[in-house]
């Protein structure tokens, strides 16, 4: 991983601010976590994403932040909706 690609994927999260995306996060052991949020903040080693599950109304928002690192190492994959 150089810092170049870091930047790149900063660079193109901040970008995106705003948006929907579809987040697949595994969870190990052939666990896979699939949930839509909106991207709500991009910081220097973070940023955050509003997830909210429609198919459960006595669940809450919730927030959740990932590094940028989790989307160069494929922990998590994200597509925009």
């Amino acid at each position: 991983m150089s810092t170049l690609d870091f930047n790149r994927v900063r660079e193109s999260i901040k970008a995106q601010q705003g948006s929907e995306v579809m987040i697949r996060q595994d969870k190990g052991r052939n666990r896979v976590d699939i949930q839509k949020g909106i991207i709500l903040e991009a910081y220097p080693s973070v940023f955050t994403i509003l997830v909210s599950d429609k198919r459960r109304s006595d669940n809450p928002p919730q927030l959740l932040s990932f590094t940028y690192t989790d989307i160069m190492t494929k922990e998590i994959r994200m597509k925009l909706c």
